[in-house]
């Protein structure tokens, strides 16, 4: 009898006597298989034998002077390893030795434009990788490195088609690129976008094309058109002029049902939405969308009417759970700020309560934040939600004194507080969870990071120039100011200080980064040339008129170039630190978190990262902001890197204890991945640095037994 209620008790938890499927030796798609679960049932390297784990080879992916880092994670076919470079080429190598078999540049004989690349797509049936770089998705063979010529336009395809129909401006002169990859289903690959987030951003429309020839098959309009469910969410014919709500983290795959699910981002634009009353649909939701047509089967909003860029900043992934007795298939979501949805996964709705609760709605003139936004009740947030006195650093009286200061001078007291003027230090802009996404095993137990940063969120009112032509200053502040602040101080990371500029580069350089791009800075190439070289004579301070275009009859920029910004704008992207760079409040300021979602209580949670300095000084380790996802594996085992210490971690999956880490030569801003070849098993990292002022790397390791 204790025999059969074993037995009883493992199919409860979905678990089998049968002999066990031999595991996947390959890693072919993005996050590990179409679940997005990033969980490998490899086990050669486990808990007993880490320790003993070292570099079998390494990949340099780029030669000479590297200005931009590595977000891939790479893909493993059949003995072939597919990754990008810090310059966007693809590359396949043998994956037991590191040795290149080719190369392909999509820029060849052409400007080039630079952005993050996370993952990669295969096509099984005709052995085709496919992958964005710049406004283009392209399409090659696998085995020889080639364009498949069939594909869109010899081999390629325009990444803005099926975006700018019917709208109020030319979208082909608007960035549209893809930093994540798509899914693929049958004969449909699905595809989302980045965008701006100015009032020029594109729509974020969700997109299906023929996998063999590239053709538009269906569009899903993430602003909803008239007479389109959601169209009453925002203002008449807003469609027209509004733009983002879109899917940049990317998504994931029910095979069995033909659903794709993803997550989208934040209508433009950030921070205030006068122009755009209502709930907005479907910016901020998780959707589950029929993966052949497009067709909307449900929608869950996590934030209404967005006013703090609160985007979903990853791919969801697919589980199966035990809840009150029953096994139910979920989908799972981690959110910039550090909340966990559990949500049926046909029907959408939330395993655990969440509550719809009022929020603050004072707010700038003509804004109209939504009275009410969700509470979830569990899982509990991974992060703090809000900046109390009680969290104010203590790490030494001078730093607690500045940070009290500040915090004295903004408003406070709830997460959704609209933004003002005076400021709010809020959490949430860059995690809570990020691009790197969530680790989930067999048992149902999530595995993620997540960010612990205080931002500093500032509005000003913005009065644009109204005389012709305008100036270089004013298109400044209509295009660069949404991140690098009016002042032009940006964060000093991800956002430089601009101040100085001249100081560091010439005319020529500046022009060059605004055609191609650098980090999370999108390529201005779609702007006018005479706006850029006005932007670029502002910042180097260069009075001198811009040479006359023979092609172009307005050689002057003015307000018919470029549409102007909301009338309130933030001051830029800026961390809230202490006065000697350390995050303003008391650790952890990053963690790693263990969640049973059969329960939704957390396992464990320990921080993840650590400044090595503070360690010396006695302090406990205090984590640090991460980018980059973990893995996890049969073996026992988490590995992530992500950190800004530059180390790459394993942890004991059941305590959370380090079992293993490893000095990397750069930053770690990508998510691992595993494979097995010739019975040996792999651990590869892309090493990509110069993220948050790291040195630059350019890097893939493979690390075995």
């Amino acid at each position: 009898m204790k025999y059969l209620a074993l037995i009883g008790a493992f199919a409860l938890l979905g678990w089998s006597c049968s002999s066990p499927e031999k595991p996947s030796e390959d890693w072919p798609t993005y996050g590990g298989n179409y679940a997005g679960n990033r969980y490998s049932k490899l086990d050669q390297i486990n808990r007993s034998n880490v320790s003993q784990l070292k570099v079998a080879w390494s990949y340099k992916a780029v030669q000479g002077e590297n200005p931009f880092e590595i977000q891939c994670q790479p893909l493993m076919i059949h003995g072939i390893l597919y990754g990008t470079t810090p310059l966007l080429k693809l590359f396949a190598l043998k994956a037991d030795t590191g040795e290149e078999l080719w190369k392909f540049d999509p820029f060849e004989n052409q400007i080039p434009t630079f952005h993050p690349i996370r993952g990669l797509m295969y096509w099984p049936e005709g052995k085709r990788i496919y992958y964005s770089a710049g406004s283009r998705l392209f399409a090659l063979d696998a085995e020889k490195g080639t364009l498949v010529s069939e594909f869109g336009e010899k081999g390629s395809i325009d990444l803005h088609e099926g975006v700018g129909d019917g709208l109020d401006r030319d979208v082909n002169a608007l960035p549209v690129d893809a930093t994540s990859p798509g899914i693929i289903y049958k004969e449909t690959l699905v595809m989302g976008s980045r965008v701006g987030e100015g009032t020029d951003a594109a729509p974020g429309y969700i997109r299906g094309f023929d996998v063999r020839s590239g053709k538009l098959k269906w569009v899903f309009h993430t602003i909803p058109h008239p007479g389109e469910y959601g169209y009453d969410t925002w203002p008449k014919d807003a469609w027209k002029k509004s733009g983002a709500a879109n899917n940049w983290g990317g998504m994931v795959l029910d095979e069995k049902r033909g659903v794709v699910y993803l997550g989208t981002g934040s209508p433009s634009s950030d921070f205030y939405g006068g122009a755009r009353e209502g709930t907005n649909l479907f910016s901020d939701c998780i959707l589950a969308l029929d993966a052949e047509t497009g067709k909307r089967l449900w929608h869950f909003q996590t934030i209404h009417h967005d006013l703090w860029d609160r985007d979903i900043p990853c791919s969801p992934t697919l589980t199966t759970v035990v809840h009150q007795g029953k096994k139910v298939e979920v989908v799972v979501q981690a959110t910039k700020d550090g909340l966990v949805y559990v949500l049926n996964r046909d029907t959408g709705e939330s395993l655990f309560p969440i509550e719809e609760s009022p929020v603050p709605t004072e707010a700038l003139p003509g804004e109209k934040p939504w009275p009410t936004q969700k509470y979830p009740l569990k899982p509990a947030p991974l992060t703090r939600q809000f900046l109390t006195e009680a969290d104010i650093t203590t790490r030494t009286p001078e730093a607690h004194a500045f940070v009290l200061k500040r915090f004295q001078q903004t408003r406070s007291g709830n997460k959704f507080i609209p933004p003002s003027k005076e400021g709010t230090l809020v959490f949430g802009l860059g995690g809570g969870a990020e691009w790197g996404g969530s680790a989930v095993d067999e048992q149902g137990i999530l595995y993620q990071n997540a960010n612990e940063m205080v931002w500093d969120v500032q509005m000003e009112e913005f009065k644009r120039q109204k005389s012709q032509p305008l100036s270089g200053e004013t298109l400044y502040l209509d295009h660069c100011s949404i991140c690098h602040g009016s002042e032009r101080k940006g964060n000093g990371v991800e956002y430089p200080d601009l101040r100085n500029v001249k100081a560091k580069y010439s005319p020529q350089q500046v022009m060059q980064i605004l055609q191609t791009g650098r980090g999370r800075m999108p390529s201005f190439q779609q702007v006018p040339e005479k706006t850029r070289l006005a932007i670029v004579n502002f910042l180097l301070g260069i009075n001198k008129p811009i040479p006359p275009d023979p092609h172009d009859s307005k050689p002057a920029v003015t307000t018919a170039d470029t549409p102007p910004p909301p009338p309130y704008v933030n001051t830029g992207w800026k961390r809230f630190l202490d006065p000697d760079g350390y995050p303003a409040i008391t650790p952890p300021w990053g963690t790693l978190n263990a969640i049973d979602l059969n329960t939704g209580e957390y396992l464990w949670r320990v921080a993840l990262g650590e400044f090595p300095e503070l360690t010396k000084k006695g302090l406990p380790v205090t984590g640090t902001e991460s980018y980059g996802g973990p893995l996890v594996t049969a073996g026992g085992l988490v590995f992530i890197a992500a950190t800004k210490d530059e180390r790459f971690r394993a942890f004991d999956k059941k305590t959370g204890k380090v079992v293993w880490e490893y000095q990397l030569p750069a930053g770690g801003f990508a998510t691992p991945m595993t494979y097995q070849m010739n019975g040996k098993q792999y651990i590869v990292l892309a090493v990509g640095g110069v993220k948050n002022g790291h040195k630059p790397g350019g890097y893939y390791l493979a690390f075995s037994l």
